[in-house]
């Protein structure tokens, strides 16, 4: 680590943090290039790159602006939203298992959705409502379940709680499906696989707006969150207000994995795979919010291109789901081991 000191001020910076954070962001937007260049009509990367910068044909730059470009950024919002609301919870739990998917705040999430899709038959915009509040809502519940009185709230009683949770949840996604039309049921499947197809600046916009707004709150609340990984009673000492900080970081979670499912759907795994693989390649103890926002963003847009050029075409929160799966397998024995 280095300390940079100018005007009063002092700035740490660690050189292998930063090198990891280049090389993360270099891959995530080689691949959205290529997957702005993937399709029935290919586009090579350096017209990609041409006419980002605004000197490609009419033709080609509507097939990149119009049709692809909204897909690629979404995907990278989107994983990058998942990679840091999955540093954040793994943080607050002190568990490399308390990932928003895991404890039921991503699946709370496609509750909401499946209610407005199978039930009230809303469009678009309600369907995205209906998300974010089904996370919300559920982030709540588990929170105040977890929540003891004088003692706050402790991180494995947090993942206990929320695995529960997720797994009733799981019971009602699976029931409405099979009492839906075969048209809703078939609608609902596919947005609960976690899918980039269709994306348009509708979703990729409003996802912005809501990053715009997290990320800095989320980043901001780094140091308090890597004093209390210490354990309750060291951030005490040190002056930290645990309980207001892991509140406060829990909102901004929550709305981060809101907004990326509200997106894209619910894709598995990135949240989970994304903080660790974060603190491998950094090699720094703590949650490394930065570097694992970003490895959320190149693994989410390379799961994407990799679904373009399978075979059959295949939704995106396959590629992760298969990925995560090989990845979970190996984090446990891992952690068995250990």
């Amino acid at each position: 680590m280095r300390v940079i000191r100018a005007a009063g001020a002092s700035l740490r910076w660690e050189p292998r943090a930063a090198a990891v954070c280049g090389a993360l962001t270099a891959v995530a937007v080689a691949a959205a290039v290529l997957v702005v260049g993937s399709g029935e009509f290919p586009i090579a990367p350096p017209d990609v790159v041409r006419v980002l910068l605004g000197r490609g044909d009419q033709a080609t730059e509507f097939i990149v602006t119009t049709l692809r470009l909204p897909r690629a950024v979404t995907g990278l919002l989107a994983g990058l939203a998942l990679g840091l609301s999955g540093a954040v919870f793994q943080s607050i739990s002190r568990n490399p298992l308390g990932s928003p998917d895991l404890i039921g705040f991503t699946t709370g999430s496609a509750t909401g959705a499946l209610l407005q899709i199978l039930v009230f038959g809303g469009g678009a915009v309600a369907i995205t409502v209906s998300s974010v509040a089904g996370a919300v809502l559920t982030a709540l519940a588990v929170y105040l379940v977890a929540h003891r009185r004088g003692g706050g709230v402790h991180g494995v009683r947090l993942v206990l709680i929320g695995v529960a949770a997720a797994a009733m949840l799981e019971a009602l996604n699976s029931y409405l499906i099979t009492r839906a039309e075969l048209r809703e049921a078939y609608e609902a499947a596919f947005w609960l696989t976690g899918s980039l197809n269709g994306r348009d600046w509708d979703q990729a916009v409003p996802l912005a707006l809501a990053l715009a707004v997290l990320v800095p709150a989320a980043l901001l609340l780094a140091r308090p969150l890597g004093m209390g990984e210490l354990g309750d009673d060291a951030a005490r000492a040190l002056g930290v207000p645990v309980q207001r900080s892991r509140a406060l970081l829990t909102v901004a979670g929550v709305g981060l994995v809101a907004a990326a499912t509200a997106a894209a759907g619910p894709v598995p795994f990135v949240a989970l795979a994304a903080p660790q693989l974060a603190r491998r390649l950094t090699r720094r103890p703590g949650a490394q919010l930065l570097p694992a926002a970003l490895t959320g963003a190149a693994l989410l847009a390379s799961a994407d291109l990799i679904a373009l050029h399978l075979p059959v075409a295949v939704p995106v929160g396959v590629v992760t789901g298969v990925l995560g799966g090989v990845y979970l397998a190996w984090l446990l024995s891992v952690s068995g081991r250990r």
